[in-house]
Protein backbone atom coordinates (compact mmCIF):
# COMPACT_ATOMS: atom_id res chain seq x y z
CA UNK A 1 0.00 0.00 0.00
CA UNK A 2 2.60 2.13 0.74
CA UNK A 3 4.51 2.10 -2.68
CA UNK A 4 0.88 2.34 -4.38
CA UNK A 5 0.60 4.97 -2.85
CA UNK A 6 4.24 6.68 -3.53
CA UNK A 7 3.92 5.52 -6.94
CA UNK A 8 0.79 8.20 -7.44
CA UNK A 9 2.30 10.86 -5.25
CA UNK A 10 5.10 10.88 -7.80
CA UNK A 11 2.71 10.59 -10.66
CA UNK A 12 0.78 13.71 -10.01
CA UNK A 13 3.83 15.87 -10.34
CA UNK A 14 3.73 15.54 -14.30
CA UNK A 15 0.25 15.65 -14.17
CA UNK A 16 0.31 18.92 -12.28
CA UNK A 17 2.77 19.68 -15.12
CA UNK A 18 0.33 19.80 -17.41
CA UNK A 19 -2.43 21.28 -15.42
CA UNK A 20 -0.57 24.10 -14.86
CA UNK A 21 -0.03 24.65 -18.75
CA UNK A 22 -3.64 24.09 -19.70
CA UNK A 23 -4.62 26.44 -17.06
CA UNK A 24 -1.99 29.37 -17.67
CA UNK A 25 -2.93 28.69 -21.64
CA UNK A 26 -7.00 28.75 -21.35
CA UNK A 27 -7.86 31.92 -20.08
CA UNK A 28 -5.19 33.75 -22.39
CA UNK A 29 -6.32 32.32 -25.56
CA UNK A 30 -10.12 33.04 -25.06
CA UNK A 31 -11.78 35.69 -27.42
CA UNK A 32 -11.19 39.21 -25.05
CA UNK A 33 -8.65 40.14 -22.98
CA UNK A 34 -7.74 42.01 -19.71
CA UNK A 35 -5.71 44.54 -21.85
CA UNK A 36 -8.45 45.21 -23.81
CA UNK A 37 -10.83 45.63 -21.20
CA UNK A 38 -8.51 48.47 -19.72
CA UNK A 39 -7.79 50.00 -23.14
CA UNK A 40 -11.84 50.09 -23.85
CA UNK A 41 -12.45 51.87 -20.11
CA UNK A 42 -9.33 54.66 -20.86
CA UNK A 43 -10.92 55.35 -24.45
CA UNK A 44 -14.26 55.23 -24.18
CA UNK A 45 -13.47 57.96 -21.08
CA UNK A 46 -11.07 59.68 -22.84
CA UNK A 47 -10.80 59.52 -26.32
CA UNK A 48 -8.13 57.45 -28.21
CA UNK A 49 -4.76 59.78 -28.70
CA UNK A 50 -1.01 59.30 -28.30
CA UNK A 51 -0.87 59.88 -24.68
CA UNK A 52 -3.50 57.29 -24.05
CA UNK A 53 -1.87 54.67 -26.16
CA UNK A 54 1.28 55.44 -24.25
CA UNK A 55 -0.71 55.02 -21.13
CA UNK A 56 -1.82 51.51 -22.69
CA UNK A 57 1.86 50.37 -23.28
CA UNK A 58 3.10 51.32 -20.00
CA UNK A 59 0.18 48.95 -18.62
CA UNK A 60 0.81 46.21 -20.48
CA UNK A 61 4.54 46.61 -19.00
CA UNK A 62 3.41 46.88 -15.45
CA UNK A 63 1.24 43.29 -15.63
CA UNK A 64 4.18 41.78 -17.46
CA UNK A 65 1.94 40.74 -20.76
CA UNK A 66 4.42 42.70 -23.12
CA UNK A 67 6.72 39.79 -23.31
CA UNK A 68 5.78 36.40 -24.65
CA UNK A 69 3.72 33.50 -22.95
CA UNK A 70 6.00 31.14 -22.50
CA UNK A 71 8.63 33.70 -20.86
CA UNK A 72 5.07 34.48 -18.73
CA UNK A 73 4.51 31.15 -17.99
CA UNK A 74 8.00 30.31 -16.78
CA UNK A 75 7.68 33.57 -14.30
CA UNK A 76 4.25 32.21 -12.92
CA UNK A 77 5.70 29.06 -12.00
CA UNK A 78 8.89 30.38 -10.87
CA UNK A 79 6.87 32.58 -8.24
CA UNK A 80 5.22 29.23 -7.35
CA UNK A 81 7.69 27.16 -6.61
CA UNK A 82 10.33 29.98 -4.88
CA UNK A 83 7.65 31.91 -2.85
CA UNK A 84 4.48 29.85 -3.10
CA UNK A 85 2.76 32.78 -4.75
CA UNK A 86 0.37 32.56 -7.62
CA UNK A 87 0.57 35.70 -8.77
CA UNK A 88 -0.78 39.22 -8.26
CA UNK A 89 -4.62 40.43 -9.81
CA UNK A 90 -4.27 42.36 -12.95
CA UNK A 91 -6.75 44.57 -11.52
CA UNK A 92 -6.50 45.34 -7.70
CA UNK A 93 -2.69 45.08 -7.36
CA UNK A 94 -3.51 42.70 -4.87
CA UNK A 95 -1.87 39.13 -3.87
CA UNK A 96 -3.83 36.19 -5.16
CA UNK A 97 -2.93 33.61 -2.78
CA UNK A 98 -4.03 36.29 0.24
CA UNK A 99 -7.05 36.53 -1.03
CA UNK A 100 -7.74 32.88 -1.84
CA UNK A 101 -6.86 32.32 1.71
CA UNK A 102 -9.90 35.04 2.89
CA UNK A 103 -12.03 33.41 0.47
CA UNK A 104 -11.32 29.36 1.27
CA UNK A 105 -13.16 29.28 4.53
CA UNK A 106 -16.66 30.61 2.69
CA UNK A 107 -16.55 28.16 0.19
CA UNK A 108 -15.13 25.05 2.70
CA UNK A 109 -18.02 25.70 5.45
CA UNK A 110 -20.84 25.77 2.48
CA UNK A 111 -19.31 22.70 1.50
CA UNK A 112 -19.09 21.15 4.13
CA UNK A 113 -22.39 21.85 5.24
CA UNK A 114 -23.52 20.74 2.26
CA UNK A 115 -21.97 16.98 2.38
CA UNK A 116 -23.61 16.48 5.70
CA UNK A 117 -26.50 17.23 4.74
CA UNK A 118 -26.31 15.33 1.57
CA UNK A 119 -25.64 12.46 4.07
CA UNK A 120 -28.20 12.99 6.18
CA UNK A 121 -30.27 12.29 3.33
CA UNK A 122 -28.97 9.60 1.53
CA UNK A 123 -28.05 7.51 3.32
CA UNK A 124 -30.86 6.57 5.91
CA UNK A 125 -33.28 6.80 2.51
CA UNK A 126 -31.36 4.74 0.32
CA UNK A 127 -30.83 1.92 2.73
CA UNK A 128 -34.60 2.17 3.92
CA UNK A 129 -35.67 1.95 0.31
CA UNK A 130 -33.62 -1.09 -0.29
CA UNK A 131 -34.55 -3.47 2.73
CA UNK A 132 -38.09 -2.27 2.08
CA UNK A 133 -38.17 -2.72 -1.96
CA UNK A 134 -41.61 -1.80 -3.20
CA UNK A 135 -43.37 -0.81 -0.33
CA UNK A 136 -44.40 2.66 0.29
CA UNK A 137 -41.18 4.03 1.64
CA UNK A 138 -39.37 2.56 -1.32
CA UNK A 139 -41.50 4.75 -3.68
CA UNK A 140 -41.55 7.70 -1.80
CA UNK A 141 -37.92 7.82 -1.38
CA UNK A 142 -37.05 7.35 -5.52
CA UNK A 143 -39.82 9.83 -5.88
CA UNK A 144 -37.99 12.21 -3.82
CA UNK A 145 -34.62 11.25 -5.97
CA UNK A 146 -35.70 11.56 -9.28
CA UNK A 147 -37.40 14.82 -8.35
CA UNK A 148 -34.06 16.59 -7.03
CA UNK A 149 -32.50 15.03 -9.82
CA UNK A 150 -35.27 16.82 -11.93
CA UNK A 151 -35.06 19.93 -10.04
CA UNK A 152 -32.23 22.64 -10.90
CA UNK A 153 -30.88 24.05 -7.42
CA UNK A 154 -30.04 27.32 -8.92
CA UNK A 155 -33.92 27.57 -9.88
CA UNK A 156 -34.85 27.24 -6.27
CA UNK A 157 -31.81 29.39 -4.92
CA UNK A 158 -33.74 32.05 -7.71
CA UNK A 159 -37.67 31.36 -6.42
CA UNK A 160 -36.24 31.83 -2.53
CA UNK A 161 -34.43 34.71 -3.47
CA UNK A 162 -37.67 36.21 -4.91
CA UNK A 163 -40.93 34.73 -3.95
CA UNK A 164 -40.22 34.75 0.36
CA UNK A 165 -39.68 38.72 -0.20
CA UNK A 166 -43.09 39.18 -2.08
CA UNK A 167 -45.52 36.79 -0.04
CA UNK A 168 -43.99 37.17 3.45
CA UNK A 169 -41.39 39.74 3.58
CA UNK A 170 -38.95 37.59 4.59
CA UNK A 171 -35.60 37.48 2.20
CA UNK A 172 -32.29 35.07 2.96
CA UNK A 173 -29.56 37.93 4.55
CA UNK A 174 -27.39 39.24 1.60
CA UNK A 175 -24.42 41.00 3.88
CA UNK A 176 -22.00 38.34 5.23
CA UNK A 177 -21.66 37.67 8.36
CA UNK A 178 -18.28 36.65 10.08
CA UNK A 179 -18.78 33.89 12.02
CA UNK A 180 -16.62 35.24 14.80
CA UNK A 181 -18.73 37.98 15.29
CA UNK A 182 -22.11 35.90 15.07
CA UNK A 183 -21.93 31.86 14.95
CA UNK A 184 -25.97 31.41 14.55
CA UNK A 185 -25.93 34.01 12.58
CA UNK A 186 -23.55 32.64 9.78
CA UNK A 187 -24.98 28.84 10.24
CA UNK A 188 -28.49 30.79 10.06
CA UNK A 189 -26.87 32.20 6.39
CA UNK A 190 -25.45 28.93 5.01
CA UNK A 191 -28.19 26.65 5.96
CA UNK A 192 -30.45 27.33 2.74
CA UNK A 193 -27.69 27.39 -0.15
CA UNK A 194 -25.80 24.38 1.68
CA UNK A 195 -29.78 22.54 2.25
CA UNK A 196 -30.53 23.04 -1.78
CA UNK A 197 -26.69 21.97 -2.42
CA UNK A 198 -27.02 19.23 -0.26
CA UNK A 199 -30.37 17.76 -1.26
CA UNK A 200 -29.28 17.79 -5.03
CA UNK A 201 -25.87 16.29 -3.72
CA UNK A 202 -28.19 13.20 -1.88
CA UNK A 203 -30.35 12.16 -4.93
CA UNK A 204 -27.28 10.32 -6.92
CA UNK A 205 -26.30 8.82 -3.58
CA UNK A 206 -29.31 7.40 -2.73
CA UNK A 207 -30.02 6.00 -6.09
CA UNK A 208 -26.45 4.45 -6.02
CA UNK A 209 -27.10 3.23 -2.45
CA UNK A 210 -30.55 1.15 -3.25
CA UNK A 211 -28.97 -0.15 -6.06
CA UNK A 212 -25.60 -1.66 -4.48
CA UNK A 213 -28.02 -2.43 -1.04
CA UNK A 214 -30.40 -4.75 -3.40
CA UNK A 215 -27.03 -6.64 -4.82
CA UNK A 216 -25.62 -6.91 -1.45
CA UNK A 217 -28.37 -7.85 0.19
CA UNK A 218 -28.74 -10.93 -2.48
CA UNK A 219 -25.45 -12.52 -1.61
CA UNK A 220 -25.28 -15.98 -0.10
CA UNK A 221 -23.51 -14.51 3.08
CA UNK A 222 -26.40 -12.00 3.97
CA UNK A 223 -28.94 -15.01 3.21
CA UNK A 224 -26.66 -17.12 6.03
CA UNK A 225 -26.96 -14.61 8.07
CA UNK A 226 -30.88 -13.92 7.83
CA UNK A 227 -31.04 -17.95 8.33
CA UNK A 228 -28.77 -17.36 11.68
CA UNK A 229 -31.76 -15.38 13.15
CA UNK A 230 -29.39 -12.35 13.20
CA UNK A 231 -31.74 -9.20 14.32
CA UNK A 232 -32.68 -6.90 11.21
CA UNK A 233 -29.88 -3.91 11.81
CA UNK A 234 -26.84 -6.22 12.62
CA UNK A 235 -27.43 -7.71 9.02
CA UNK A 236 -28.23 -4.52 7.61
CA UNK A 237 -25.29 -2.78 9.32
CA UNK A 238 -22.41 -5.26 10.28
CA UNK A 239 -23.37 -7.23 6.89
CA UNK A 240 -24.45 -5.49 3.93
CA UNK A 241 -24.04 -1.95 4.08
CA UNK A 242 -20.51 -1.85 4.87
CA UNK A 243 -19.78 -3.63 0.99
CA UNK A 244 -22.57 -1.48 -0.07
CA UNK A 245 -21.00 1.60 0.53
CA UNK A 246 -17.77 0.84 -1.46
CA UNK A 247 -19.20 2.31 -4.82
CA UNK A 248 -20.98 5.18 -2.92
CA UNK A 249 -17.67 6.69 -0.99
CA UNK A 250 -16.19 7.12 -4.27
CA UNK A 251 -19.30 8.98 -5.24
CA UNK A 252 -19.35 10.95 -1.99
CA UNK A 253 -15.40 11.86 -2.25
CA UNK A 254 -15.82 12.61 -5.87
CA UNK A 255 -18.47 15.13 -4.39
CA UNK A 256 -16.48 16.40 -3.08
CA UNK A 257 -14.86 18.71 -6.12
CA UNK A 258 -17.77 19.20 -7.69
CA UNK A 259 -19.31 20.97 -4.95
CA UNK A 260 -16.68 23.41 -5.77
CA UNK A 261 -18.42 24.09 -9.03
CA UNK A 262 -21.45 23.95 -7.77
CA UNK A 263 -20.73 26.68 -5.24
CA UNK A 264 -19.91 29.62 -7.96
CA UNK A 265 -23.80 29.54 -8.26
CA UNK A 266 -25.12 29.06 -5.02
CA UNK A 267 -22.35 31.91 -3.91
CA UNK A 268 -23.65 34.05 -6.72
CA UNK A 269 -27.15 34.11 -5.57
CA UNK A 270 -26.42 34.33 -2.01
CA UNK A 271 -23.92 36.80 -2.23
CA UNK A 272 -21.16 34.65 -0.52
CA UNK A 273 -17.97 35.98 -0.44
CA UNK A 274 -16.40 32.32 -1.41
CA UNK A 275 -13.91 30.79 -4.08
CA UNK A 276 -16.61 30.14 -6.65
CA UNK A 277 -17.78 33.72 -6.55
CA UNK A 278 -14.30 35.02 -6.91
CA UNK A 279 -13.81 32.65 -10.05
CA UNK A 280 -16.58 34.01 -11.78
CA UNK A 281 -15.83 37.66 -10.96
CA UNK A 282 -12.15 36.69 -12.04
CA UNK A 283 -12.86 34.81 -15.69
CA UNK A 284 -15.58 37.95 -16.29
CA UNK A 285 -12.70 40.45 -15.95
CA UNK A 286 -10.08 38.25 -17.46
CA UNK A 287 -8.10 38.30 -14.42
CA UNK A 288 -5.49 36.16 -15.78
CA UNK A 289 -3.49 35.63 -11.88
CA UNK A 290 -6.87 34.51 -10.25
CA UNK A 291 -8.20 32.26 -12.94
CA UNK A 292 -5.12 30.52 -13.46
CA UNK A 293 -4.41 30.03 -9.44
CA UNK A 294 -7.68 28.85 -8.78
CA UNK A 295 -7.67 26.38 -11.72
CA UNK A 296 -4.89 25.34 -10.69
CA UNK A 297 -6.06 24.60 -6.83
CA UNK A 298 -9.16 22.97 -7.40
CA UNK A 299 -7.27 20.94 -10.39
CA UNK A 300 -4.38 19.85 -7.23
CA UNK A 301 -7.70 18.76 -5.12
CA UNK A 302 -9.37 17.00 -7.48
CA UNK A 303 -6.10 14.75 -8.07
CA UNK A 304 -5.50 14.30 -4.45
CA UNK A 305 -9.34 13.09 -4.16
CA UNK A 306 -8.93 10.68 -6.89
CA UNK A 307 -6.39 9.25 -4.88
CA UNK A 308 -8.89 9.76 -1.56
CA UNK A 309 -11.09 7.43 -3.03
CA UNK A 310 -8.70 4.42 -4.38
CA UNK A 311 -7.09 4.22 -0.94
CA UNK A 312 -10.74 4.46 0.70
CA UNK A 313 -11.67 1.13 -1.19
CA UNK A 314 -8.93 -0.75 0.41
CA UNK A 315 -10.15 -0.24 3.57
CA UNK A 316 -13.46 -0.81 3.02
CA UNK A 317 -12.93 -4.05 1.48
CA UNK A 318 -10.08 -6.16 2.46
CA UNK A 319 -9.98 -8.21 -0.91
CA UNK A 320 -8.62 -5.45 -2.61
CA UNK A 321 -5.07 -4.74 -2.22
CA UNK A 322 -2.56 -2.70 -3.97
CA UNK A 323 1.19 -4.05 -4.83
Amino acid sequence: MREYIFRRLVLIIPTLFVVTILVFGMIRFIPGSVLQMMTFSLVGVEGEDKDTQERVDAIRHRMGLDVPVHIQYGRWMTGIFTRGDLGTSLWTQQPVTEEIGRRLPVTIELGLLSIIIAQIIALPVGIISAIRQDSWMDYLGRSFAIISLATPAFWLATMIMVFPPIWWGWSPPVQYIQFADDPLGNLGQFLIPAFLMGTAMSAGIMRMLRTTMLDVLRQDYVRTAWAKGLRERVVVVRHAMRNALIPVIGMIIGQIGVMLGGAVIMEQIFSLPGMGRLFLDAITRRDYPYVSGLNLIFGTFGMFMILVIDISYAYLDPRIRYR
